[in-house]
C-alpha cells in the first residue's frame, strides 16, 4: 500500500471507530453529571451507587449472571459435541440433522415464546431459572452447532488422522487435540452467546411474569419508567448494565477477533 492509501485507510477506520464509540462515551459522560439542575460540575461517581440502590441492581445483576453462566456453559458443551459429530464423524443423515439445527436459527423467538410459556407453565417451571434459561439454551445451541461444525470442518484432516493413528479415541481427539487448537472459535461463541443472553429482554419478561427472575436489561426498562425526570441516573444505570459485557470483551478481545476471522472457515 502506498502512503496515501494507508492514510486513507486509517482515516476511514478512525471515522467508523468514532461513530461507534461516540454514543457509548456520550452516555458515560452524561452519567457523571450532577443530578442537581443548577450544579454544572462533573465527575459525580456517586451516581452509580445511587442508580445501583434505586434500581435494585444487586438482585437483577445476580439473576443475569446466573442465567448467563447456565446458558453459556450448557450451550457450549452441547454445541462442541454436536459440532464434532456433524463436522468430523459425519454420520449418515448428518446433513438433515444439521438443517434441523439451522431451522432453530431461522425461527424468531417472538414466534415461539407464547407456546413455550404455556408448555412451561403446565410443567410448573414459570418464574424459575429454568424457564428463562432453557429457551435461550436451545437458541444458542442452534448457533453453536453451526459455529463449531464450521470450525471442525476447517481443521486439517491430517491432524485428526495422526491422532487416531496414535491410538486416540474420538473423545481424546475432541478434548485433547481439537479443543486446544480451537480456543479462538470457542471464545467467540462464549462472547456471542453471553451477549445474546445478557441483552435478552423478551424471554425473561414472558417466562417470569411475577418478576422473580427479572434480569438487568429488564430492570433498566423499569428504572427508566421510575426515573424519567433524571437522565443522569438513567445514563448511570445504562452504564452499569453494559459494563459486564465491556469487561468481558476487553479481556477476551484477542481471541474474539481471531475467532471471527479464523473460527468459521468456509468449506
Amino acid at each position: 500500500m502506498s502512503r496515501t492509501e494507508r492514510i486513507g485507510t486509517y482515516a476511514i477506520l478512525c471515522l467508523f471507530a468514532i461513530s461507534a464509540l461516540y454514543p457509548i462515551l456520550s452516555v458515560f459522560i452524561r452519567s457523571l453529571d450532577s443530578t442537581v439542575a443548577t450544579d454544572h460540575s462533573w465527575g459525580h461517581f456517586e451516581n452509580y451507587a445511587t442508580a445501583w440502590d434505586d434500581g435494585n441492581f444487586n438482585l437483577y445483576m445476580k439473576n443475569s449472571v446466573m442465567i448467563a453462566v447456565l446458558v453459556v456453559t450448557t450451550a457450549l458443551i452441547l454445541s462442541i459435541m454436536t459440532g464434532y459429530v456433524l463436522g468430523v464423524i459425519r454420520p449418515r443423515g448428518g446433513n438433515i440433522i444439521f438443517f434441523i439445527f439451522l431451522a432453530g436459527m431461522m425461527v424468531p423467538s417472538e414466534a415461539l415464546v407464547i407456546p413455550l410459556f404455556y408448555d412451561l407453565r403446565d410443567l410448573g417451571l414459570t418464574d424459575t431459572i429454568w424457564a428463562v434459561a432453557m429457551p435461550q439454551i436451545a437458541q444458542s445451541l442452534a448457533f453453536g452447532t453451526f459455529w463449531m461444525r464450521a470450525y471442525f470442518r476447517g481443521v486439517n484432516p491430517s491432524v485428526i488422522d495422526a491422532a487416531r493413528m496414535d491410538g486416540a479415541s474420538e473423545w481424546q481427539v475432541l478434548w485433547r487435540v481439537l479443543l486446544p487448537m480451537g480456543r479462538p472459535a470457542i471464545v467467540t461463541q462464549i462472547m456471542i452467546t453471553f451477549m445474546w443472553t445478557w441483552n435478552d429482554f423478551l424471554i425473561p419478561l414472558v417466562m417470569s411474569p411475577m418478576g422473580k427472575f427479572r434480569t438487568a436489561p429488564m430492570s433498566l426498562a423499569f428504572f427508566e419508567t421510575n426515573h424519567t425526570s433524571s437522565a443522569v441516573l438513567m445514563a448511570a444505570a445504562a452504564v452499569l448494565v453494559a459494563l459486564p459485557m465491556i469487561i468481558l470483551y476487553v479481556f477476551l478481545q484477542k481471541y474474539f477477533i481471531a475467532g471471527m476471522t479464523e473460527g468459521a472457515v468456509k468449506e
